[in-house]
């Protein structure tokens, strides 16, 4: 059987392990990297650097295809780079990259875009967004849902009916307890635990998880 075409956006190590997900799926044949770091021309992990983000309508045009993921970490990033992509071409289609040790309960959503690593387990009725990422071992419970754009990172553990907001990041090793809230653009850190709602733009840390200072969307967290 014939492999879909695609476009990978970004060049770093979660591109490396983005690569790796979608070598094992075995559904899709990447042609290229699309960067702004890297010049046109050089290679990564052996594939070809074909421009940046302006060079696209080019590249879409020689190559016949519109179709490909964004394998870029930090959440706000990835959402100005699949806005650009689309203000650009605006018939581009996303597709998830999701690793064949994955576990998706009954009626799991998963958004275009998203990047779902090893272990990583999903129960019943759960909806994921658009271009989310979830790391190695991160388990999201029944009946959550994660907002476009959001992250957990490895080792994170929601109870169930948790509301994950736009653009937000899970630091390694949280706990969210059943039912709890996370507004958008908000960052909780490594080994933090909510026992609380937490509103947007929010920094949190601890046990419990307490509010550190409010965060401006885009800032940096990683």
């Amino acid at each position: 059987m014939s492999k879909e075409k695609i476009l990978v956006f970004g060049a770093s190590d979660h591109t490396r392990y983005t690569l790796d997900i979608i070598e094992q799926q075995g559904k899709y044949e990447v042609i290229g990297i699309v960067d702004t770091a890297l010049l046109k021309g050089e290679s990564f992990t052996g594939l070809p650097i074909l421009g940046t983000d302006s060079d696209l309508p080019e590249i879409l045009h020689d190559q016949g295809i519109a179709l490909g993921i964004i394998a870029i970490g930090d959440n706000f990033i990835r959402n100005k780079v699949a806005n650009t992509i689309l203000k650009i071409a605006p018939g581009f289609d996303f597709v998830s990259a999701v690793h064949p040790s994955v576990i998706l309960g009954k009626n799991v959503s998963v958004g275009d875009g998203s990047v779902l690593m090893a272990g990583v387990i999903v129960n019943n009725d759960a909806i994921i967004g658009e271009h989310c990422f979830l790391a190695t071992k991160a388990s999201l419970d029944h009946d959550s849902v994660m907002g476009d754009f959001s992250s957990l990172s490895p080792g994170v553990t929601t109870g169930g009916n948790v509301s994950i907001g736009y653009c937000t990041a899970i630091g390694i090793g949280a706990n969210i307890l059943h039912g709890k809230t996370i507004g958008d653009h908000t960052v909780v850190g490594s080994g933090a635990l909510v026992l609380e709602n937490l509103g947007d733009q929010c920094v949190a840390f601890g046990v419990p998880a307490k509010v550190i200072r409010k965060r401006e969307p885009g800032e940096r967290y990683l």
